[in-house]
């Protein structure tokens, strides 16, 4: 039996979240530096360098900061691609802005967090990634815009939305 008819979950116009997050993906040619992830929420999943907003911080600041921690580099460039709302059946909700880095400053190094790995873009490893990540990466890997919600039941995708649009004026 699902969670879900015994969970409140609220209506996306009166979400909010739970935690507030970032997702960075430094580009090299045709390559996109991802990691796989060694704790926290997607252990063992493959995945861009992120993490949690702290308080004062801003998102621009989280998504430099975070890489610098996980892989020992200074991404450069940052350009916000995306933004995303999960909400997962355990009432666990992350609003996520996603960044794309023209490069970076370091060689990518392995942490305890996190073991850098360089992939082609037409050989992004999906399988070993969250479910929703196919569905826009190619977007981000494209240049464009997009906004997206889902809806998480542990590792599996329940609900999607997803749409292309125009990048905010300021984040």
């Amino acid at each position: 039996m699902s969670n879900l008819a015994v969970t409140a979950i609220p209506p996306w116009g009166d979400w909010s979240p739970v935690d507030r997050a970032t997702l960075v993906f430094v580009m090299r040619g045709d390559e996109v530096l991802l990691i796989r992830k060694l704790r926290g929420l997607g252990a063992g999943k493959i995945n861009g360098p992120g993490g949690r907003v702290e308080p004062g911080e801003t998102y621009i600041d989280c998504a430099r900061r975070e890489v610098q921690e996980e892989l020992c580099v200074t991404p450069l460039g940052l350009r916000q691609c995306g933004e995303l709302r999960f909400q997962f059946v355990d009432g666990h909700s992350i609003h996520g802005l996603v960044f794309s880095a023209s490069g970076c400053e370091g060689e990518p190094q392995a942490t305890d967090e996190a073991i850098p790995l360089w992939a082609h873009r037409d050989a992004i490893p999906y399988a070993e990634m969250w479910a929703d990540d196919s569905l826009w990466m190619p977007l981000l890997l494209a240049g464009k815009h997009f906004r997206g919600r889902f809806l998480f039941e542990g590792d599996q995708m329940l609900e999607h939305e997803l749409i292309v649009d125009q990048p905010p004026q300021s984040y």
